[in-house]
């Protein structure tokens, strides 16, 4: 008798046994948990990343332009929306305004002196997030060998993986900032008002999760 009473004691209650074979069986279904978010690194894709920028000209229009080869790479979590890195690198040479004596110009050295600096780089410092979707970016810049802070304001308009094509999880963002060029040391045409001193600049790009 001293047995049989020690070893009901002992089992395992009806309800608990119950919940914990169904907790097994869902687990061997996978029905199990979600593992947590960590960060990823992206890498922009080169055939979707356009580097735009618009400056005026004599006061009548403003010049529209572009960067035509750049690339870069970050590392985001998506689940606590934090940036951990992020590096872009742009060829100074690369500018393009359809127009082939002003893109020499622009190469030269009244403006990115390519020769002698070849990259424009761009070292993220912080990601702060914001509503809707959107955030400032913060980091540092580089041209004609001199570096200062920025501050980008990002949109992310869409995180999923591709419908077609490569099929991988991508991240597309758009992001704009204003620079003053004379800050970095471009003072061409600047007092004179021929130039604009305030240079817009616009990226778009989708990155891929590696």
């Amino acid at each position: 008798m001293n047995s049989v009473r020690h070893l009901k004691s002992s089992a395992t209650p009806a309800p608990l046994a119950a919940a914990l074979t169904l907790a097994a069986m869902l687990t061997l279904a996978g029905f199990s948990q979600p593992a947590l978010a960590a960060p990823h690194t992206y890498e922009i894709d080169p055939e979707h990343f356009s580097i735009g920028f618009q400056v005026e000209h004599v006061g009548y229009a403003k010049t529209i332009g572009l960067f035509l080869k750049g690339s870069g790479q970050f590392v985001y979590d998506e689940e606590t929306r934090e940036l951990s890195s992020g590096r872009v690198v742009v060829a100074a040479d690369s500018v393009f305004t359809n127009h082939k004596k002003r893109d020499g110009h622009l190469r030269d050295r009244d403006f990115l002196q390519a020769n002698r600096h070849p990259e424009i780089v761009f070292e993220a410092t912080r990601y702060t997030p914001g509503a809707d979707n959107k955030g400032k970016l913060e980091g540092n810049l580089t041209i004609l060998g001199q570096t200062h802070p920025v501050t980008l304001d990002i949109t992310l308009n869409k995180i999923a993986p591709y419908p077609f094509g490569h099929r991988k999880h991508t991240l597309g963002a758009s992001a704009t900032t204003t620079l003053q060029r004379s800050k970095w040391g471009m003072t061409y045409a600047v007092e004179a008002g021929m130039v604009g001193d305030d240079v817009e600049l616009m990226l778009e790009f989708e990155a891929l999760r590696q």
